[in-house]
């Protein structure tokens, strides 16, 4: 049998370029060596967004079909929304129960998230409980599959550890049945927002996945390029331009970054000659993922239809692992 992988994102909305090169465009290579479980994190978006729910139903359907459309087959993974598998919130309990105060304050993303709040909110802002409470659900998440493994960045290994200290615990005291899920460290391209920062929706800075061919152009356009250039045919230097000539590393071809290194260091290739070569270039790359969303755009009950069957799936696994769960807890 192969060994199981658990993953998921926040229901954000529609998924930019960060979220196809640092994670999805990972989990579609996956998908044929694991037995992948893949969930919107609805719950874990109330930790932040509990104001905010008139459109999470959408961006729920935003987010899988973001997915679908680059390649992730609900014949090969079982595709799933967090809320729809109520077991996890069981779970999340018991596991609860047994985690120390001082693990959960120490975890790096719950960390971040705080500091985010407050520089949101106002420094005298008190983060809620389910916030307080997000290493143990998301514990619960890799848990209720016993997965073998998660895929992540090497920024996100350290906040692992916790489901693996919550593993071990509860092996300890009740036997053992939970596996310490490993980190798969996602070897992938980084991309940087079209203003040099993290590329994110709410810095205005982002390409979707959605966008079309002329959204993703007019958006290259204005893209930062080398600030010492002046004039289109001085000699420019690639490696400090902050945005243009990354995109071209990670979307052009050997040769293509070869030539467009060339030319600008000699002063043959202007910078808005070189983003509109760039904007074609994105657009050729995403061409083929933004013809089969426009298939789930114009088919969202195909969309439900996936959603149901996939919760439905990972429902009866989570059914089979909560069973043996409350009978080593022996609970009635």
């Amino acid at each position: 049998m192969k060994e199981i992988i658990v993953s998921g994102m926040r229901s954000t909305g529609k998924l930019h370029l960060g979220h196809y090169l640092g994670v999805i465009q990972n989990w579609v290579q996956l998908q044929d060596k694991y037995d992948c479980y893949f969930f919107v994190a609805d719950w874990h978006a109330l930790t932040t967004k509990y104001d905010k729910t008139d459109e999470l139903r959408q961006h729920i359907l935003e987010v899988v079909m973001d997915w679908l459309a680059c390649g992730i087959d609900p014949e090969k993974s079982t595709i799933y929304v967090q809320s729809l598998v109520p077991e996890i919130a069981e779970l999340n309990i018991y596991l609860g129960m047994i985690t120390p105060q001082n693990w959960v304050e120490r975890d790096p993303t719950l960390k971040d998230m705080a500091k985010i709040l407050k520089t949101k909110e106002g420094q005298n802002s008190q983060i809620n409980y389910g916030l307080m409470g997000y290493p143990v659900l998301m514990s619960s998440d890799i848990m209720m599959f016993n997965a073998h493994c998660v895929p992540v960045g090497i920024d996100q290994v350290a906040h692992i550890e916790i489901t693996r200290d919550i593993a071990r615990r509860f092996n300890n005291l009740y036997g053992e049945y939970f596996n310490e899920a490993k980190p798969i460290l996602n070897h992938c391209s980084l991309i940087c927002g079209l203003d040099g920062n993290k590329m994110g929706k709410s810095f205005n800075n982002d390409i979707k996945i959605s966008d079309t061919a002329e959204e993703t152009s007019k958006k290259v356009m204005s893209a930062i390029t080398d600030r010492s250039r002046l004039r289109k045919d001085d000699p420019g230097h690639p490696d400090e331009c902050e945005v243009a000539f990354k995109y071209w590393t990670i979307f052009g071809s050997e040769d293509e970054i070869e030539t467009v290194k060339c030319e600008c260091e000699k002063g043959l290739r202007g910078c808005a000659q070189c983003k509109r070569q760039l904007g074609d270039k994105i657009n050729s790359t995403m061409a083929e993922f933004r013809q089969r969303r426009k298939y789930y755009e114009e088919h969202p009950e195909e969309v439900e239809r996936i959603i149901e069957e996939g919760s439905a799936k990972a429902r009866a696994r989570a059914q089979e692992v909560l069973k043996e769960v409350r009978k080593l807890i022996k609970m009635y």
